[in-house]
């Protein structure tokens, strides 16, 4: 049986840890709120990702010698208004990528001649792989690097592949989240182009 003695004894050790339980509760909700801020934060700053119907975002970039396809060194997206364009965030380094490598190939060739860009946008990549990705999967249509990320930030893109297709006025009428396929992108560009 406990003495009273033991039994204050107990009674003050439980009344010293609840302070300390206390505590780390108020830093844990502290924390998260923090993180949440943050997060609310860096949304704001970075504004919206595109939806169907919303205008495309402008960005400039610098493509490849080998895969211009007939554009600038310097390409501006705005400068393709009154064509349909499929742009496709992609790298080496990402297996996904690979599966749809050829389905982008194959609508590039049936729908270039019919006002179509294929746009290849590599993200977080390195010159060499990259070059190097291409060859491999035969690619011809026009692809440059985000190497600051600006491109990635401003559509907002949560990885790759991801694909935003374009209609003629410079406005976002699809955006596929997962390696796309050749019937799905066929379906949409002709549509856009008969419009």
């Amino acid at each position: 049986m406990e003495t009273s003695h033991e039994l204050a004894s107990i009674k003050q050790q439980n009344m010293r840890s609840k302070p300390i339980i206390i505590g780390g509760a108020v830093v844990v909700i502290v924390a998260v709120a923090a993180t949440f801020l943050v997060a609310l934060n860096l949304a704001a700053q970075q504004g919206a990702r595109p939806t169907v119907g919303s205008l495309a975002p402008d960005f400039n970039i610098g493509l490849f010698a080998n895969y211009r396809d007939g554009l600038p060194e310097q390409t501006k997206l705005s400068d393709l208004r009154g064509k349909v364009v499929v742009m496709n965030f992609w790298a080496s380094w990402c297996v996904e990528c690979k599966k749809e490598a050829d389905a982008l190939q194959a609508v590039h060739d049936k729908f270039k001649s019919q006002g179509l860009v294929l746009l290849g946008v590599d993200y977080l990549d390195n010159n060499t792989p990259a070059l190097t990705y291409l060859q491999q999967f035969g690619v011809t249509y026009p692809n440059g690097i985000d190497l600051q990320e600006r491109i990635a930030k401003s559509y907002r893109i949560t990885g790759v592949p991801e694909t935003f297709i374009i209609d003629k006025q410079g406005k976002v009428r699809d955006v596929i989240i997962e390696p796309t396929t050749e019937a799905r992108l066929t379906a949409t560009v002709q549509k856009l182009i008969d419009e």
